[in-house]
């Protein structure tokens, strides 16, 4: 089975808060609606767009996805 998309990203909690991912990670973790199950793309990038923010970017979501879709594909 799939690893979810929140898994992965919580990989990338306490790294350096510069990075994107990191922020992305720490806040998603905090995100208590977070889809946590989820591996879908269409169900977790419409949910970004819509939750959005500072850290919770769709840029950094972009850049998340291409690993995660790299590493479990």
């Amino acid at each position: 089975m799939k690893t979810s998309f929140y898994l992965y990203v919580l990989s990338f909690r306490g790294g350096d808060w510069n990075d994107p991912k990191t922020r992305f990670a720490e806040r998603a973790f905090l995100d208590h609606s977070f889809p946590i199950a989820s591996s879908s793309f269409e169900e977790l990038s419409s949910y970004i767009e819509t939750m959005a923010d500072e850290h919770l970017t769709t840029q950094a979501f972009d850049e998340l996805w291409d690993l995660y879709e790299t590493k479990f594909g």
